[in-house]
């Protein structure tokens, strides 16, 4: 079999770079596609002779040429395609939100289905936004097969994507795997509505005050877990298309304030959060997932928080951190 080649697409985002940051530590080559140049969460995770080994490509997704060259151009046999904008920015653009996450994802699909002999599976994300809010119930679990109901436009561009992948593969036989994140926490986790919990634990370990501006209890996923089951899914003997939910550590916000605080003493009392709780399903069931790729890797919350603010505390000691990266990170919430 030809080695793989793998495209990310939104490579310079917090799940991009860890899943830039897994293929390079296993040797396989990868191409990190991205309209933006700031490659400040590569450099947080990677060192600098890891990111030696990435090929970067600037590039507009909505332009279906550009997606086509890129493919063609590395021999791409993988496609891992995260790049997209972000709820708050969907709200403030919808037209070039639409762009970016409807029709760059559909030309994701045509440039591959067009090279079907040689790109072998498209993982993409999802996202939980397609459910309603209340959906598994009080205190119960969303299933694989629970209705989607969104209730914003970036959950509708993300049912669309789902429906094109589907499509993609009655009608052209193009496999494909799509995940929806949740919560996804760790370092490079510095914009959209829930990157707040992680910019709390930078925060803390700079001294300075900050307030998670929602509560309640939901699913926290570590972003190298999320990233290592992308890659999973790239390799799973699976034909078809389906999306499936993740899984990770459901713990209310209390709980994630104490653990900073029990890690990091001296932050007591500077992280504070609201209620109500983020309007979003608490928990999500990876039953279906599991019987693709096994069991998909789930790091303890406390290990995560505790390998966060370690990361954390290393760049900030180096001058690599400030509170500029904490301004940086609200000006995308």
């Amino acid at each position: 079999m030809a080695q793989e080649r793998f495209l990310v697409t939104g490579a310079l985002g917090c799940i991009g770079a860890w899943t830039v940051r897994n293929l390079v530590r296993e040797g396989t080559p990868v191409v990190a596609f991205d309209l933006g140049q700031d490659t400040r969460r590569l450099k947080l995770i990677m060192a600098p002779a890891e990111l030696a080994q990435v090929t970067f490509v600037q590039g507009d997704l909505s332009e279906l040429a550009a997606v086509e060259q890129v493919i063609d151009q590395y021999g791409i046999t993988h496609v891992i395609h995260l790049a997209a904008l972000q709820m708050p920015s969907v709200r403030a653009n919808p037209s070039l939100g639409a762009r970016v996450n409807v029709v760059g994802t559909v030309n994701v699909f045509e440039a591959s289905r067009r090279r079907a002999d040689q790109v072998r599976r498209i993982v993409y994300a999802s996202s939980v936004a397609v459910y309603d809010p209340g959906a598994g119930g009080p205190g119960g679990i969303v299933q694989h097969d629970t209705p989607l109901r969104p209730h914003s436009l970036y959950g509708v561009f993300k049912q669309a994507n789902e429906g094109t992948a589907r499509i993609y593969w009655q009608e052209h036989g193009l496999t494909s795997i799509g995940l929806r994140p949740a919560t996804v926490y760790g370092p490079g986790r510095d914009q959209g509505l829930t990157s707040a919990p992680t910019r709390a634990m930078l925060a803390a370990v700079l001294g300075r005050p900050f307030h998670i501006p929602f509560g309640g209890r939901g699913e926290f996923q570590y972003a190298d877990d999320v990233a290592k089951t992308f890659l999973a899914c790239t390799r799973a003997p699976f034909e078809g298309a389906e999306v499936f939910n993740l899984h990770g550590a459901v713990a209310h916000m209390s709980e994630i304030v104490a653990l900073i605080e029990e890690l990091l003493p001296e932050s007591r009392g500077l992280i504070t959060f609201a209620e109500p709780a983020f309007p979003s399903p608490e928990a999500y069931s990876s039953e279906a997932l599991s019987r693709v790729i096994g069991t998909p890797p789930q790091t303890p919350l406390h290990e995560g928080i505790a390998a966060t603010l370690a990361l954390f505390r290393e760049r900030v000691a180096r001058g690599e951190l400030n509170e500029r990266a904490l301004q940086e990170g609200s000006a995308g919430s």
